[in-house]
């Protein structure tokens, strides 16, 4: 495992980190989380991902959980959490949205689920249309003078979103983000590539990037329909199946995932190695969140590393062509 630094900060996150979207709670017990965070740790994994929204709250439980049964030092490696959503299923106003008040108590909820006295990296999981972007740059620099949280960024912001968050930090002396936690993948490379070019140029902005397998397309599992216990077969992800595999957009994906397989067997790997691995070739990706709800899927996942030898300039002509 190698590492990379978060931006331009000083910490240094492991290539590949482990996230609980989906999974953690719905898939995976705390007993199995355990199991598959010892993989993990074994492997040099040093960053676990997830947010108040995930499970509401109750993925952070099982993480919490999990690490707690471990005993690893505490610094020896980072966790996370995201505010936005809230953890309930019928919030109020104040318990959802990037408020001072919402950003405050939702670290304090995350800190007592994961069973942590602070979090390494906590995010805003959406921009709030509602709530000057100031107000949340002030209620981050807090929690980070008050030690509960040691860097903030965003997730799914939009370039300009970011840039204005950067701007008003500079300009009041406070804390600004550090890192921001967007898709990209294969399928999904525009906000990435384009985008974000001016930001990561401008400001050093880390990247903790998540569905590198374009929440499973890029496996190939979903080329003859839904697997029973694939993500898009499970209760309350039916966007997720119509969104891979009945529109027209889906349709198309799947297109390309047909062109991107003969070209894995070609290397001789299968394509969800190929996949994680091609992501590690962008600079400005800091860490590729893994997800997986069985020890033989994170196994697979971490083996991609062995696979960014093989990914020369033809191969990845080859794949961009696509």
């Amino acid at each position: 495992m190698k590492y990379r630094r978060l931006g331009k900060s000083g910490l240094k996150v492991s290539e590949l980190s482990f996230g609980s979207w989906v999974t953690f709670n719905k898939q995976v017990d705390s007993k199995l989380a355990e199991k598959m965070f010892g993989i993990c740790f074994d492997a040099g994994i040093n960053f676990f991902d997830n947010a108040e929204g995930y499970e509401a709250g109750e993925s952070e439980v099982v993480m919490g959980n999990a690490l707690k049964s471990l005993n690893r030092p505490r610094d020896s490696y980072c966790v996370s959490s995201k505010v936005f959503f809230g953890s309930n299923k019928n919030p109020t106003p104040t318990q959802i949205g990037l408020s001072r008040k919402h950003v405050t108590e939702a670290c304090h909820q995350a800190m007592k689920r994961l069973q942590v006295d602070y979090l390494d990296l906590y995010f805003c999981h959406r921009a709030d249309p509602e709530t000057p972007i100031g107000e949340t740059v002030w209620a981050m620099h807090n929690l980070v003078t008050q030690g509960k949280i040691l860097y903030w960024g965003t997730s799914e912001w939009t370039a300009d979103e970011i840039s204005e968050a950067y701007e008003f930090a500079f300009e009041n002396n406070l804390t600004p983000p550090t890192m921001e936690q967007p898709q990209y993948n294969l399928l999904d490379r525009k906000r990435f590539e384009i985008e974000y070019a001016p930001i990561f140029e401008k400001y050093e902005m880390g990247t903790t990037i998540w569905s590198p397998l374009a929440s499973g397309a890029l496996t190939g599992k979903y080329q003859e329909g839904i697997p029973e216990g694939s993500r898009a077969s499970l209760k309350g992800y039916e966007w997720l199946k119509k969104h891979m595999i009945d529109s027209d957009r889906g349709k198309a994906r799947m297109e390309k995932v047909n062109k991107f397989m003969p070209i894995a067997e070609e290397l001789g790997t299968n394509l969800t190695k190929l996949a994680i691995a091609w992501c590690l070739l962008n600079d400005n990706v800091s860490t590729v969140i893994l997800g997986a709800s069985k020890p033989e899927q994170l196994k697979e996942n971490i083996e991609s590393l062995e696979v960014i030898p093989l990914l020369t300039e033809e191969v990845q002509k080859k794949l961009s062509s696509i």
